[in-house]
């Protein structure tokens, strides 16, 4: 039954994803994944820009920084931030990224004023331990506590259990959270919107990807340490 049931279901997700991907109406579900805090802090306005241009477009969000298998068709298209966000898929690079170094005010101040005192770091699963440019600019940082979960990290540090590398975008508009002293700013995994190429021609997918250019384009400065010349 495996045997058998393994090609038919690629089947249907090819033929379900060509009649997706010819579709040049302007109604009905469509489906986009973004990860959560990428939603929460820059991506709402975004989103309603489309819903209000297109009210006939039933737009289901799924947020998660899981990467949705986008062959299967669990997403129509799909914001990643990755310097890879996957090889057989169309895609458009959105903004390029930095990321920093952010804690909360009373933290921010004692650092300014004595780099060489102990601070504690939380630190996220995916990207373990600190890096050379954290310990050079801080030799008597610590790890804490290191995270699975992004969301969670952030909570924590608004919380004043430690600094976080977050990516400019997010330390930025996180309440209670500010830029530390002494760290300069790196470069991150850029923002992308990929989707499968059956579906990328879809009027609908179209119609969010121009909204979506257009929004990073006129807010890339947020991305960025310094604003683009």
């Amino acid at each position: 039954v495996a045997e058998h049931t393994g090609p038919m279901d690629g089947a249907a997700n090819d033929l379900m994803r060509k009649l997706r991907g010819r579709d040049e109406t302007l109604s009905g579900p469509f489906v986009v994944t973004a990860p959560q805090l990428l939603i929460a802090h820059f991506l709402a306005p975004a989103l309603d820009q489309f819903c209000k241009a297109h009210p006939g477009v039933a737009l289901k969000v799924r947020a998660t920084n899981e990467l949705l298998d986008l062959n299967r068709r669990e997403a129509d298209l799909a914001l990643r931030i990755s310097r890879n966000p996957g090889d057989n898929l169309k895609g458009l690079r959105l903004s390029e990224q930095h990321t920093a170094g952010f804690a909360t005010p009373a933290m921010a101040e004692q650092l300014a004023a004595d780099p060489s005192a102990p601070v504690d770091w939380l630190v996220y699963a995916q990207v373990p331990g600190l890096p050379k440019s954290v310990r050079q600019a801080f030799p008597n940082a610590r790890i804490r506590m290191e995270f699975d979960d992004m969301v969670a990290m952030i909570w924590a540090a608004q919380a004043g259990l430690g600094a976080v590398r977050a990516p400019m975008f997010l330390g930025r508009n996180v309440p209670g959270l500010v830029q530390i002293p002494h760290l300069d700013p790196q470069p991150y995994a850029d923002v992308w919107i990929v989707g499968h190429p059956d579906i990328w021609a879809s009027a609908k997918s179209m119609a969010f990807r121009e909204i979506m250019v257009r929004f990073f384009r006129a807010e890339r400065a947020v991305f960025l340490a310094d604003p683009p010349t």
